[in-house]
């Protein structure tokens, strides 16, 4: 089970598909004609998906062939504000900052997924970002008390996720 985080382009037809996964962590996978018409991933690969998916492992790359997807949850109240995007933005790109490719993530992983659970059903707020970085520095073993957890996500990964600032403005108007 795995969480789709990011899409890129690679051809005309093809895409990156980034995800993130307990037992895996963060993986890279090639969607081979994902973009035609009569694509098997048709309709399976939007950020945020929960899938089970089946890839090949590449020999000689972290870019593995992604074979099957079967999305298990959608999340689609996530798309339904713009808050609740950006806020779903703000904790994939910690989760990016923070953990390592391919090196199994299980505590990491799990956050992201209630962290997108609680977006799926809930407005983002202000509360919800706090606890969300409080958790990732506890779960990375930086977490200090007194210290605003993401100062120190910032100081030890290198810098806080762009859509943060813009979060945080957002919830304050």
């Amino acid at each position: 089970m795995a969480t789709l985080i990011r899409t890129l382009p690679l051809t005309e037809t093809s895409l990156i598909v980034s995800w993130c996964s307990e037992g895996k962590g963060l993986i890279k996978t090639v969607a081979k004609g994902a973009l035609r018409p009569a694509s098997p991933f048709a309709g399976k690969l939007d950020l945020f998906f929960e899938a089970e998916l089946v890839y090949v492992p590449s020999r000689t790359s972290d870019l593995h062939t992604l074979k099957e997807v079967q999305v298990l949850q959608s999340r689609q109240g996530i798309r339904a504000a713009y808050l609740n995007t950006l806020a779903a933005a703000c904790f994939v790109r910690w989760v990016e900052l923070v953990a390592e490719r391919e090196t199994p993530i299980p505590e990491i992983a799990d956050l992201l997924r209630r962290g997108l659970d609680f977006l799926d059903r809930s407005p983002a707020d202000l509360r919800s970002l706090l606890h969300f970085e409080k958790q990732l520095a506890e779960r990375t073993g930086i977490l200090r008390v007194g210290t605003p957890p993401a100062g120190l996500l910032a100081e030890t990964f290198g810098g806080c996720p762009r859509q943060r600032e813009e979060l945080i403005r957002a919830l304050a108007s």
